[in-house]
């Protein structure tokens, strides 16, 4: 009997994983900016709000993870972050997108970092927190550490966007890029995406 109830309970849990997309900040959503830390300069890109409108309807949890080395560098703080966060999270919700977390690694990249991409520690807390499936979720992002967060978290799919770093990264780091889908832009991302589904 308890060994059915533990398989019952497994069972619930598995049906219960969302799949969700992880995305970079800067670059991805929004212009990529020299250690961007003013509000003022948020500039969404449009194919991310209306491609993010097209993945949450369809179900998908969404999530940002981001480096912002700017403040193990003495840059800018953390609560310039967020400042910059909460900015960007106000005008997705404008309509009607909702980010389930912001994850942020505030560590120079010579610093010790639990979360810092290509780590995939964040999205590991994601599954842990909200019951990701991380088998069916994809990450986006326009550098290769973002790409290979997603390859070290076991995500279905890493995809580059042309959009920030992402041109360069294509033309560059081509010989490193046969695992991942590139598009031009989240609204690109979306449809290959939504396809799969």
């Amino acid at each position: 009997m308890f060994p059915c109830r533990a398989v019952g309970r497994r069972i619930q849990r598995q049906q219960k994983m969302k799949s969700a997309i992880f995305l970079d900040r800067d670059g991805t959503l929004m212009k990529e900016g020299d250690f961007l830390h003013d509000p003022a300069q948020v500039e969404i890109f449009p194919a991310a709000m209306t491609g993010l409108q097209r993945l949450a309807t369809a179900g998908f949890s969404l999530f940002i993870v981001s480096n912002q080395s700017g403040v193990g560098r003495g840059y800018f703080t953390m609560a310039d972050v967020e400042r910059v966060n909460a900015r960007l999270t106000t005008e997705f919700q404008r309509t009607g997108i909702a980010f389930k977390k912001i994850y942020v690694a505030p560590e120079a990249p010579d610093q010790p970092s639990r979360g810092r991409k290509p780590s995939p520690q964040f999205l590991f807390d994601a599954r842990d927190e909200f019951g990701t499936d991380l088998a069916s979720s994809y990450m986006i992002g326009d550098k290769l550490i973002d790409l290979e967060c997603g390859w070290n978290a076991g995500v279905k799919k890493s995809i580059l966007v042309r959009t920030g770093y992402g041109a360069r990264v294509e033309s560059e780091a081509a010989d490193k890029l046969s695992r991942a889908v590139v598009v031009d832009d989240i609204q690109g991302a979306a449809d290959l995406i939504l396809k799969q589904k």
